[in-house]
């Protein structure tokens, strides 16, 4: 009894951990790049004092569904997809180096190249990319970037520099509170000549909205066994007090 009131208590708990993580796939089943959370449950002892037979039940986060999204065509020249493994590599808030898959690029104002959430992104070289005013930017499958500069010759075209493009091992990344893929280590990723882009196409989401949506009822109703295991634990224990009580 003890231990089936500890299991369903905590089985509760970390039910809810679950479902703000599915929420949370299913609210970016439309963001560039995302690649859904993933997690499963695990029973562990209770240290200290109280009973052997207790045991807590633990949400376990798995990382990340790394499987690819779809690829949607936009025709816009600095919107790239990375075909295959691979991930374009930013710069995170912090000044550390972060990994996205994200590729709907930017110019500011003071033609700095960053993401779509203003990360600017590292160049090949090191260094974040500052780009002139130009008619037209192209991006090559190996991350190059070329334009014609205004007032050139329109066939005179000139590199400005070139993406880094890096593919560890995922096993060694992580996923950070600013949303990033970091090194677990703290370190910067090789860059990968192997690793290529498509121009004028962007990554989805890899989140299934349908598989979400089953999740968060499937979690739901988990939650509600659990909350009626802890009712009838609660009942089990009045009647075994009851009968003590009058023998």
């Amino acid at each position: 009894m003890d231990r089936s009131l500890y299991i369903s208590m905590t089985g509760a708990a970390q039910l809810t951990r679950m479902q703000d993580e599915v929420a949370s796939n299913l609210a970016n089943a439309s963001t560039t790049g995302f690649k859904s959370e993933l997690s499963a449950m695990t029973a562990i002892p209770v240290l200290g004092d109280g009973e052997a037979s207790r045991a807590n039940v633990v949400a376990k986060g798995l990382g990340q569904d790394f499987s690819e999204g779809p690829q949607i065509s936009t025709g816009r020249d600095l919107d790239v997809s990375i075909k295959g493994s691979g991930w374009l590599a930013v710069q995170s808030p912090d000044g550390s180096e972060g990994y996205t898959r994200a590729g709907d690029l930017q110019i500011t104002s003071d033609g700095l190249l960053t993401d779509a959430k203003g990360n600017p992104v590292v160049s090949a070289t090191g260094g974040t990319i500052t780009l002139p005013q130009s008619h037209r930017i192209t991006i090559g499958q190996d991350g190059t970037l070329s334009a014609v500069s205004l007032g050139q010759d329109p066939n005179s075209v000139g590199q400005l520099g070139q993406l880094k493009l890096v593919n560890p091992d995922r096993s060694q990344l992580v996923k950070q509170s600013d949303g990033l893929m970091h090194m677990q280590n703290g370190t910067q990723a090789a860059m990968d000549p192997g690793v290529t882009v498509e121009a004028g196409s962007l990554e989805g989401s890899n989140v299934n909205p349908s598989t979400a949506l089953v999740s968060m009822i499937s979690i739901s109703r988990q939650f509600d066994m659990q909350m009626q295991s802890i009712k009838n634990a609660d009942s089990n224990e009045q009647s075994t007090q009851a009968l003590l009580q009058n023998s």
